[in-house]
């Protein structure tokens, strides 16, 4: 055995040690909960030097596997980690990734798949991957996490197939033991070995074409060696685990069964539980009951043959799903086992539970339930543990009376004129009347800007309002069911796809429209997006603008994941620290200058692109009117505004107003619109007096305040001239009577 120390670590932490000690290449990533931990170790890591794997923050989970996979075809050792939706949006690069025969390794702390939205864990996601052509191993604790990783880069690459580490997201992912690793990084190098020779876009000597379109016959030899592949991987799995076992004492099982040889009723469970149901199956044995359990450390291959063994003695076994495959009375658990034990007709009874989705814990009576119901002569095959009777009845309390479009109106009056679009009413004494349609009463953070932001955009809104929400704090703190802080419609859907859904609407409105369906009365439809979302969603935006569809985004930037704990975002500042741009010897933050997205949705050529700022609130509220007026009668509009987050911004709640007038004052947030194409400045700090240098703005902030000390000059330096570069630019574009 090779020498190894002890660590008192979570599942996700032990996953980034495996990958440190293998050393990637590369690990393409997307935050999302409960995985985010994975990525925002290794990186505090490679700031410290410990590794030299290239960490590639990509802007949604599509595009982080189509980063690993370009890696993966180019010769590189290649990770990531993801969950729930993530890893859905990235599903269609997994068959591509198997097809083309790219090994490499993913980690999935499972969790809950919206809608609606929840972020614990259950295994709905994970069983999404079944036919991808993944080998999937599953993890019961931090240890096996560690262990699996290190024994999964082995076996992908023996097979010429990626690999999947499966763990109960918060549960294995987040909650900590001790655990055993290898005290240095060589032991588990030499262990994995050097990278298996194989298809290689670099390799110019011998080009190479990955990836051909290819139709019958081809196609069924090509699914045909995959399905090869898989079967060799039920004697390539077990040897490496051999091997693993022998250099570390500890041997992963591809099924894990506890005191099932002469159980009568043995209970089937995946994940975390079976820890749970081991302590259930003490206690029943103690009472003279017959009881084991058992599961399952690979689901693909899925392992039938060594389950008929741990159940050959049985009368009834028990799955215990943490998912539903709905309609089909039972989780894939459920079904693949059943089918396993019918196949080798095996006179054994199986009944199927549903239990722990969103994240619902497992305790020992709940397994203690459910073996005293398996034991009874007569029970339902199918059913669910766990839920309560609701009321048919049911309708959610109006918290809050509506807002009618009287309420709403008369306030802010817009009129084109010859010498361009005047608005008039629209400041903050003026629409005071103006009732809130994100009422008081949400549970955002002290200082937080989302509510301010958003009340103040609305206060220059007309009329009848439905709004959209993507994923993100102000959706979070808003939402929580069954109560709501909105007055007005309101709808939520996922970062990558609000634009999109809020087209829908409003096609959906028109055509009802014209139908006579709806009654009369205009409605302004707008979404709300941050938190990052203008990353992963500014494609379904690009979309929407470029057709045209009247409706309105309001982003509110706060310059980062911050509903996922903070992670660097494409907004956030260069050099600033977060949890995925860690500060140290060998990293100096963030490593690219902030995304300038109102210029690139002006690009789109739609009607309206504007920035404004809690600072200028007058200002705040006539661009708001004025986005109404375009997306009402010329297509999309678009408002940019800076929204403080002072948790992670490191400042103090009372004080972010000052803040986000730095920010305006230093050009680093420049208000201007640019209006049928032609930008006008709304504020010139140069012409007031008022411009200051980048770096007292970014001196206010605990997230950028080191990048006004000497060692990170250059990076402050860096900024200065971007920011500069930006402004003069701009007032060039202003300055002009074309653009």
């Amino acid at each position: 055995m090779e020498k190894q120390k002890q660590l008192f670590e979570s599942g996700n932490e032990l996953a980034a040690y495996a990958a440190k000690q293998i050393n990637y290449h590369v690990m393409g990533y997307y935050p999302i909960t409960p995985s985010t931990q994975i990525a925002e170790t290794l990186d505090r890591m490679r700031a410290d030097g410990e590794h030299d794997i290239v960490l590639v923050p990509a802007e949604g989970e599509h595009s982080a596997a189509g980063v690993c996979y370009g890696a993966a075809a180019g010769g590189a050792r290649v990770f990531n980690a993801t969950s729930a939706n993530g890893l859905l949006y990235a599903l269609e690069q997994l068959p591509v990734q198997s097809g083309t025969r790219m090994p490499m390794v993913m980690n999935v702390a499972c969790r809950t798949v919206s809608g609606p939205l929840s972020i614990k864990g259950d295994h709905s996601d994970v069983m999404y991957t079944l036919n991808a052509g993944w080998v999937i191993l599953f993890a019961t604790n931090a240890q096996e996490v560690y262990d699996l990783n290190i024994c999964a880069i082995k076996i992908a690459e023996q097979l010429s197939l990626p690999v999947i580490v499966a763990f109960d997201g918060f549960f294995t992912s987040h909650q900590k033991q001790v655990a055993y690793v290898f005290e240095d990084d060589e032991t588990v190098q030499r262990f994995v070995g050097p990278v298996p020779k194989r298809a290689d876009l670099l390799d110019l000597k011998a080009p190479v074409t990955i990836g051909s379109y290819m139709n019958e016959p081809d196609l069924i030899n090509n699914k045909y060696q995959l399905h090869l592949a898989m079967e060799r991987a039920r004697t390539v799995i077990p040897a490496v685990f051999d091997a693993f076992e022998a250099i570390s004492g500890r041997r992963p099982m591809t099924v894990q069964a506890y005191r099932t040889e002469d159980a009568d009723v043995v209970l089937a469970v995946l994940g975390s539980a079976y820890h749970t149901a081991r302590a259930a199956v003490d206690t029943l044995r103690a009472q003279g009951l017959s009881v084991g359990v058992f599961t399952l450390g690979c689901l693909r291959p899925f392992p039938s043959e060594a389950i008929l063994s741990v159940c050959g003695h049985a009368k009834t076994v028990v799955v215990a799903d943490r998912q539903d495959s709905f309609g089909a009375r039972g989780g894939n658990f459920s079904l693949e086992i059943r089918a396993a034990l019918q196949k080798n007709k095996h006179p054994v009874r199986v009944i199927s539970r549903v239990f722990g989705l969103g994240g619902r814990d497992f305790f020992e009576e709940d397994a203690v339930a459910l073996f005293h119901e398996a034991a009874k002569p007569q029970v339902a095959e199918f059913d669910y543990l766990g839920t309560y009777a609701g009321k048919e009845d049911f309708t959610p309390k109006p918290y809050f009376a509506p807002i009618s479009e009287q309420e709403a109106s008369g306030l802010v009056r817009c009129e084109m004129k010859e010498q361009g679009l005047s608005v008039k009413g629209a400041t903050v004494r003026e629409t005071l009347a103006r009732p809130k349609r994100l009422a008081p009463g949400h549970g955002a953070c002290p200082g937080c800007g989302i509510p301010v932001n958003v009340n103040l955009f609305l206060r220059g809104i007309e009329g009848n309002v439905v709004l959209l929400f993507q994923t993100g704090c102000g959706m979070v703190v808003t939402t929580a069911y069954p109560k709501t802080a909105f007055r007005v419609p309101y709808v939520h859907n996922l970062f990558q796809n609000g634009a999109a859904t809020l087209s829908g609407v409003v096609k959906a409105y028109q055509q009802r429209r014209a139908r006579g369906e709806l009654p009369a009365g205009e409605i302004t439809f707008i979404m709300v997006s941050g938190d990052g979302g203008m990353d992963i969603g500014m494609g379904a935006a690009l979309g929407t603008a470029l057709r045209g569809d009247g409706l309105i985004i309001l982003e509110y930037d706060n310059g980062g994941y911050m509903n996922t704990g903070y992670q660097l975002s494409y907004s956030t500042p260069l050099g600033a620290k977060s949890a995925t741009s860690h500060l140290g010897p060998h990293s100096q933050g963030k490593s690219f200058f902030h995304k300038d997205m109102p210029r690139i949705m002006a690009a789109t050529g739609m009607p309206y692109v504007a920035t404004a700022a809690e600072s200028e609130p007058n200002d705040f509220i006539k661009k708001a009117a004025k986005a109404q007026y375009y997306a009402k009668e010329h297509g999309t509009a678009y408002v940019k505004c800076l929204s403080a987050c002072p948790l992670n911004w490191g400042d103090v709640p009372r004080g972010e107003r000052r803040v986000i007038a730095a920010a305006v004052d230093s050009c680093y947030f420049p208000l201007y619109e640019v209006e049928q194409g032609i930008t006008t400045l709304s504020y010139d700090p140069e012409l007031r007096n008022k411009k200051i240098p980048v770096g007292e703005w970014l001196s206010m902030m605990g997230r950028t305040r080191h990048l006004t000390t000497e060692p990170y000059r250059d990076v402050l330096d860096a900024i200065q001239h971007e920011v500069d570069k930006r402004f003069e630019r701009l007032k060039a574009l202003a300055e002009s009577p074309l653009l």
